[in-house]
């Protein structure tokens, strides 16, 4: 009788063992994919605007930078398309499908991505290491440095006092993302150099601090209209963080002197790709409460400004507008960005420190 018995409990420890790998394998099934790219367009974008005599305009170079990384390392790119599946496979976990699901993004009817995530991680907060790169570094004051620092922690936290558009559609899209910003340390470098590019000249000369507990931010003379540009998760070590120029950093002047380009930046860092996706129509952005378009804005636009026949999104961080004119971050992108920290995301090493 013994023996049966143990023979049953071993055909119902077999039988549990299916049922779960079933369902594990059910799981691994709903993962799509099929919509996940890495190069864009930016690099002929960009070409496009310098030989239409706009090489004066503003832009962010994270997307260039990437397609820069990705081709000088082979390997990137399926860091990152693991990166990707981590995240959507987070989402799916928590009942949220990712962003995407097709060409065109989107995740099915309901779009459920978008619902608050009980992700048990609280208010992430961020230790910041500041890196000043001039000939005379004292030209950034501790109070612009200070004033960038409450630009994140009020846009990441969703109470910046910026003004809805009259007419959007957007009214309740806003979102707290669960980000706190802490500054851990300023370094001041006296450097002559007075122009440092978009080729990680900057961090090989003054490499990150910790990069896989802090967030490094280089403040320099980026040259060619960049505001800046920033690393995403998967890439190297030793160039990860964000790079801004210093009349883009904190509250300075001009319209873009409300240190939203470091909110912008930092999105990327957090892995939130531009809102237009760097390409056409069909190209995503992985997050299924942002409207596709085919462009980015800039200045500050009316609504509706229409794209791809819905209504951009332009007041969102990851756009172009002016600084006065954006004002949010959306409940799919805080979702993706807060799935990076999770248990076994790119930057869950940040978590806690």
């Amino acid at each position: 009788m013994k023996k049966v018995l143990l023979s049953m409990a071993a055909v119902a420890m077999l039988f549990t063992a299916c049922s779960e790998n079933s369902n594990d394998a059910d799981q691994e099934q709903q993962i799509d994919m099929s919509d996940f790219y890495v190069y864009t367009d930016a690099d002929t974008d960009e070409a496009a605007k310098q030989s239409q005599g706009k090489s004066n305009s503003k832009s962010c170079y994270a997307m260039v930078n990437l397609n820069r990384q990705l081709k000088q390392n082979p390997g990137l790119e399926k860091k990152m398309y693991d990166v990707e599946y981590h995240t959507r496979k987070f989402l799916v976990a928590k009942g949220k499908p990712g962003g995407g699901g097709g060409p065109g993004g989107g995740s099915g009817d309901t779009d459920v991505d978008v619902l608050p995530i009980q992700d048990n991680l609280g208010i992430i907060d961020i230790p910041v290491y500041i890196h000043i790169v001039y000939p005379d570094a004292n030209s950034i004051s501790n109070a612009q440095v200070n004033s960038q620092m409450a630009t994140l922690n009020a846009d990441f936290r969703d109470v910046n006092i910026n003004q809805l558009p009259s007419g959007t559609t957007f009214a309740n899209d806003a979102t707290d993302a669960g980000f706190s910003f802490s500054l851990a340390g300023t370094f001041r470098h006296n450097d002559s150099r007075s122009s440092w590019g978009t080729n990680d000249a900057v961090k090989a000369a003054y490499p990150p601090i910790t990069p896989d507990t802090h967030l490094n931010i280089w403040v320099c003379e980026i040259g060619g209209g960049i505001l800046g540009y920033a690393q995403f998760p998967g890439g190297n070590a030793s160039t990860d963080g964000v790079v801004l120029g210093g009349d883009y950093f904190g509250n300075t002047s001009g319209v873009y002197g409300l240190g939203r380009t470091g909110t912008h930046e930092v999105g990327h860092y957090f892995n939130l790709r531009h809102i237009w996706g760097d390409g056409r129509c069909n190209r995503d952005d992985f997050v299924t409460d942002t409207p596709k378009s085919d462009r980015s804005n800039g200045g500050c636009p009316s609504f509706p400004t229409t794209h791809c026949k819905s209504a951009d999104m332009t007041m969102n961080y990851m756009d172009y507008t002016y600084d006065a004119c954006m004002y949010m971050f959306t409940d799919g992108q805080r979702n993706r960005m807060r799935a990076i920290f999770a248990s076994g995301g790119a930057r869950a090493s940040m978590v806690g420190n």
